[in-house]
């Protein structure tokens, strides 16, 4: 009888560590985030006559964000401000909720980023990926979304 209970009290514990140990490492998909892209203005900064910028904002909205366009004459200065590194650039950069998201990031990696607030400066898309949102080039070519903090560059995410 008394082993009995200790197998009871022992499975018990057991299945509330495996629960408490899942949930630290469950992933996020986009269904699973609190945020909702209607609620998310972001202000993009582009040079005059730059195209896939404008496709870009446009693939946004259709994703239901808010873009507010902002064209300027030294694209470079809004850079610096924001922190970000020479070899990260792209054609545009866009400020959401503190952070920025350089280039033709994906909408699923915005809401990553919003979601789980990291410590860094923003996301980036570094120069003009051809399959990257906004660009629509008929190919397939993988890139990635870097996560970065004024001093260290990381994986954020990889399209295939």
């Amino acid at each position: 009888m008394k082993n009995q209970f200790y197998i009871i009290i022992a499975a018990t514990l057991l299945a509330g560590a495996f629960i408490i140990w899942s949930g630290f490492y469950q992933t996020h998909s986009e269904s699973d985030m609190n945020l909702s892209p209607e609620d998310i203005t972001i202000t993009m900064y582009h040079g005059e006559g730059c195209m896939c910028c404008i496709r870009w904002a446009d693939y946004l909205e259709n994703k239901g964000f808010t873009v507010i366009s902002e064209k300027v004459p030294d694209l470079f200065a809004v850079k610096e401000e924001y922190g970000v590194p020479y070899e990260i650039n792209s054609c545009h950069t866009a400020i959401v909720d503190g952070y920025v998201v350089e280039g033709h990031v994906p909408a699923e990696d915005i809401l990553r980023l919003l979601d789980e607030q990291p410590d860094a400066i923003g996301i980036s898309v570094p120069g003009m990926p051809p399959s990257a949102p906004g660009m629509d080039a008929p190919v397939s070519r993988p890139y990635q979304t870097l996560l970065f903090d004024g001093e260290n560059l990381a994986v954020f995410n990889t399209h295939e």
